[in-house]
C-alpha cells in the first residue's frame, strides 16, 4: 500500500497546488485557460510524439493482450455513451465525453509507474505494447463519435471526410501520427531538436496536472455525482474485470495478464479532460472523475494486486 501511495500522492499534490493557486487568487482563470491550451495544443502532443517515436513497436505485441485490454476499453466507452444519453439524459455531445472518460485509462503516468512498483522494470514490455496504441485508439473512437454527434442532419456521405478533417486538425492526433512516422521510417531527430523536444516533454505532465487543479476549482462536481460514480465504476471495476476474464480465457502469460489488468484498472487519465475541454462539453464531469477515481483507485488497485497471480 505504501508503494501505491508513493506513486499517487505526488500527483494529488500537484493537482492540489493548482486548486489552491486558483482558490487563493494567485492565478486567474485566464492563466489556467492559457496553461491548459499550452498542454493541449503543444506539450501533450509533443509528449505523445516522443513516446511513440522511441517505442520498440515490435516488443511484446500479442494480439491476445490487445484484445483483452481494448475490448474492455471499447465496452466502457459504449456503456458510458449510452448511460450518458439514456440514463442521465445528457445531450449526445456530453454523452460522448462521458463515454471517453470510461474509455481512456491513465496508462502512462500511473499504469507504468504502478506496474514497475509492483513487479519491477522488467515487467513493462506488455505495458508499452498497450501504450503504443492507446492514444490513437482512444482518440480515434472519441473523435469519430463526437464528430458524428455534432454532424446530426449532415448527409452520411459527408461524415467520413468530416471525421478525418477533425482528426488530422487535432494536435494530439498529429503528434501521434508524426511519432509513428519517425518510428517506422527509422529517422532520428538532430540532437538540438531532440533536446528541445525533451524540454517540452518534461513540462507536459506537471503543467497539465497543475492546470487541472485550477479547472477542478472551476468545475466542482455539484449535481454530477451519479455520473461521476458511474464513470468510476466502469473505469475501476468493469474495464479490469473484462481484461482479467478475457486474458485468463485466452491463456495470457502471467506478465501480460498483470499488465493488461493493472493498466485497465487505472483511473481515467488527464486526457479525458483534454478531450472534454477540446469540445467544450462535460468538463466538470471529466475533471472530477479523474480526481475522484484516482483517489478511489488506491483501494481498487490494491484489490487487483491481491487477485492477480
Amino acid at each position: 500500500m505504501q508503494a501505491l501511495i508513493d506513486v499517487i500522492l505526488p500527483v494529488f499534490l500537484v493537482i492540489g497546488a493548482g486548486y489552491v493557486a486558483v482558490w487563493r487568487g494567485w492565478i486567474g482563470g485566464n492563466g489556467i485557460d492559457g496553461l491548459m491550451s499550452f498542454t493541449q495544443n503543444f506539450a501533450i502532443p509533443v509528449l505523445l510524439f516522443k513516446a511513440i517515436s522511441t517505442l520498440d513497436l515490435g516488443a511484446s505485441f500479442d494480439a491476445r493482450l490487445l484484445v483483452s485490454f481494448y475490448t474492455g476499453s471499447l465496452t466502457g466507452f459504449i456503456a458510458g455513451l449510452l448511460a450518458g444519453r439514456y440514463l442521465f439524459k445528457r445531450e449526445w455531445e456530453d454523452a460522448v465525453a462521458i463515454g471517453f472518460c470510461c474509455l481512456f485509462a491513465n496508462s502512462v503516468m500511473l499504469g507504468l509507474a504502478i506496474t514497475e512498483s509492483a513487479y519491477g522494470a522488467g515487467a513493462l514490455a506488455p505495458n508499452y505494447a498497450i501504450v503504443a496504441l492507446h492514444s490513437p485508439f482512444c482518440y480515434g473512437v472519441g473523435i469519430t463519435a463526437m464528430e458524428i454527434a455534432r454532424a446530426r442532419g449532415t448527409p452520411a456521405r459527408h461524415l467520413p471526410a468530416k471525421v478525418l478533417r477533425a482528426m488530422f486538425r487535432n494536435a494530439l492526433v498529429i503528434g501521434i501520427v508524426a511519432g509513428f512516422a519517425v518510428n517506422l521510417s527509422g529517422l532520428e531527430l538532430p540532437k538540438v531538436a531532440n533536446d528541445a523536444v525533451d524540454i517540452i516533454v518534461r513540462a507536459a505532465i506537471p503543467c497539465a496536472l497543475f492546470g487541472m487543479g485550477g479547472v477542478i476549482h472551476r468545475y466542482r462536481p455539484e449535481g454530477d455525482f451519479r455520473i461521476i460514480g458511474f464513470v468510476c465504476a466502469v473505469s475501476l471495476v468493469l474495464h479490469p474485470s473484462i481484461a482479467y476474464t478475457l486474458g485468463s480465457a485466452l491463456n495470457l502469460s502471467t506478465g501480460a495478464l498483470r499488465s493488461a489488468v493493472l493498466t485497465a484498472s487505472m483511473a481515467p487519465g488527464i486526457n479525458t479532460y483534454v478531450f472534454a475541454n477540446m469540445y467544450g462539453v462535460a468538463r466538470r464531469v471529466a475533471a472530477s472523475s479523474v480526481l475522484i477515481a484516482t483517489a478511489l483507485s488506491i483501494g481498487t488497485i490494491w484489490v487487483w494486486l491481491l487477485i492477480l497471480p
